[in-house]
Order: structure tokens, then C-alpha cells, then sequence
């Protein structure tokens, strides 16, 4: 009897205790306490996460387009990762901002720059589509090298030789991985090629007016003219979505969408030059995603050719005086 007591004694007394501490429990601490603790870092420190979880975002993106173009045409996964951005463009945004979306000074330039874009973006996934993941990003990272070059012939900027001949390294790099016997010595090579071309021209136009143009527009034009163009050409190569890869097609745009956002939070916070070695990591997030979902790994010959591009790339970025709402050359996206 007496331990019965006992016992209920000390229920009794935890019912209690419980019964204190729930009026206090705040469900939104846990969201509210690191959210706070991230706030109160340098913004330099928050610039470089956010960087950080853009080039995750980029990586997943490239892996799942590989993915799925085992199962659907090229130009409908570009089709999903455009339309799904806009959704999340016009959702995040619109009722922020208004027609404050779509307002531009040179609207022209903001749909010749978005048609660039996604004209690399299907040349970037149609090279994913043949060719190992590592490889094809190493390529695409001649952008930098690309950009100097157009740079000296479209804006009259200044290079210096040291510059120059970082350019012609980067481009001997290359050759180490688009060589006889690699599996890079293919036609879809010249996709990622082309990706880097249409890339480093939608990057001279986005150095032509960085100060002029609304960061929020530049992004909302960049989703709604790559889904517009590609709405007159999906439906070519269209095939009935299996249930199970809808999650997969709409998380290409979220992906895609919430990268660019990212990258857009860190451009408000640190300059591109400060920002722009940084997109080089995600070769290494790439090379971890290509060996785990696909098996594949790049050859010495072709770690040689990455390290010599990298290092050009990184060389040519860090010589370069960027203007502070640029974006880096390496968000190829």
C-alpha cells in the first residue's frame, strides 16, 4: 500500500513538472533559434553559405537532369526546370514586388540574355545526357576563360598578359580531357562547349547593365522567357510523365529556382570577386554525385585537366575587378 502511494506520489509529480514546461514549449524555437543564430554571423560568413547551399542546389539539379534524361527528351526537362521557376518565381515574389517584376529598362537585352541562358542550359543537359557529370562541369568552367576573351573584343576592357596566358592554360586543360581514347571524344562534347559560349555571352550582357536592371526582374525574366521559348518546343518531344518522376521533373525547377535565389542573398551581401572561386567546389560536389548515382570517375588524365582549368578559372576570377551586383562566372545554371 505504501509503495502504491509511492508511486502515485511520483506520477503525480511528473504529471506536474510536464504540466509546467508545456505552456512554455515554443514550436517555433526550433526554427527561430538557429535562424537567429545565423543572423548574428558576419555577412561575409553568411554570403559563403549561402553560396555554398547554391552550389548543392546546382549539383542536384545536374544529377537529377542526367537521371531523367534516361527517360525523357532533352527539351522537356528544360521545359519543367523553366516552368517550375517561374511557379516559384511568381509565388515567392509577385506579391512582394508586384509589376515591379516585370519593369525593365531594356527589355530586349533581358530576353536576348534569358534565350542564352537557356540555350546553355539545353546544351549543358544535352551533354549530361552522353557524357559523364565531372567532365562535362569541367568544360563548362571555360565560361571564366571565354569571358575574358569576348570581354576584350565586345567591352574594350584591358587584359593583361598573365591574364592571357591563364586563358590559353585553361584551354591547353581542356585537351586533357577532350582527348583521344576519353570518353569525353564524342560530338556531345561540343554541347558542353556550346553551353560555355552561350554562357559567357549571357554573363557579358549581365556585366553590360549589373547596375541598371533589378536583380528580381533579371531573375523573373530569366525563368519566364526560358519557359515561353521552350513552350513552343517541348511539345515536340513530349512523352507522358511516369508518376513516379513527377517529384523528380518538378524538382528540377525548385532546385534551379531556389539556387539562383541563393545566389542572389549572397550577392547582397559580398561582392562576386569575393564569390566567384567559390562555384569552382561544386566540381567536387559533382564528381560525389556522379560516382554515387552513376559510378562514375574521372580519369588522372582528366583530374590533370581539371585542376589546370580550375586553376586558370580561379586565376582569371580573382584578377578580375567585378562590379558589386555581377554575378560569378562559374553559376552556370
Amino acid at each position: 500500500m505504501l509503495l502504491r502511494t509511492r508511486k502515485n506520489a511520483c506520477s503525480g509529480l511528473l504529471r506536474l513538472e510536464f504540466a509546467t514546461l508545456v505552456p512554455h514549449f515554443d514550436p517555433y524555437f526550433l526554427i527561430a533559434a538557429p535562424l537567429a543564430r545565423f543572423r548574428a554571423l558576419r555577412p561575409g560568413t553568411r554570403a559563403v553559405l549561402f553560396m555554398m547551399v547554391m552550389v548543392v542546389c546546382f549539383s542536384i539539379l545536374e544529377t537529377t537532369a542526367k537521371y531523367l534524361s534516361r527517360f525523357y527528351p532533352v527539351p522537356m526537362l528544360v521545359w519543367c526546370r523553366y516552368t517550375v521557376h517561374l511557379v516559384l518565381m511568381l509565388m515567392l515574389f509577385a506579391p512582394r514586388f508586384g509589376l515591379g517584376l516585370v519593369r525593365t529598362s531594356q527589355p530586349a537585352g533581358q530576353i536576348l540574355r534569358a534565350a542564352l541562358l537557356m540555350g546553355s542550359t539545353s546544351c549543358y543537359f544535352g551533354a549530361l545526357s552522353y557524357l559523364p557529370m565531372a567532365e562535362v562541369k569541367a568544360v563548362s568552367f571555360i565560361s571564366p576563360l571565354l569571358v575574358t576573351v569576348l570581354a576584350v573584343w565586345w567591352l574594350r576592357e584591358k587584359v593583361s598578359r598573365t591574364r592571357l596566358l591563364a586563358v590559353m592554360t585553361g584551354f591547353l586543360g581542356v585537351l586533357f580531357i577532350v582527348r583521344p581514347g576519353s570518353a569525353m571524344i564524342q560530338w556531345p562534347a561540343l554541347l558542353a562547349v556550346g553551353s560555355a559560349l552561350c554562357y559567357s555571352a549571357y554573363q557579358i550582357m549581365t556585366r553590360k547593365f549589373s547596375e541598371t536592371e533589378n536583380s528580381f526582374a533579371t531573375l523573373f525574366y530569366t525563368a519566364a522567357v526560358g519557359c515561353v521559348l521552350m513552350s513552343f518546343v517541348a511539345p515536340l518531344f513530349w512523352k507522358t510523365p511516369d508518376i513516379r518522376h513527377v517529384p523528380l521533373l518538378i524538382l528540377l525547377g525548385l532546385v534551379a529556382g531556389f539556387g539562383h535565389f541563393m545566389l542572389i542573398k549572397a550577392l547582397e551581401l559580398e561582392n562576386a570577386s569575393f564569390l566567384s572561386p567559390l562555384g569552382y567546389t561544386q566540381l567536387l560536389w559533382v564528381i560525389l554525385f556522379g560516382f554515387l548515382a552513376f559510378g562514375d570517375l574521372p580519369d588522372t588524365h582528366s583530374v590533370i585537366g581539371m585542376a589546370i582549368v580550375v586553376g586558370s578559372g580561379l586565376y582569371v576570377a580573382l584578377g578580375h575587378r567585378f562590379k558589386p551586383r555581377e554575378e560569378p562566372e562559374t553559376a552556370i545554371e
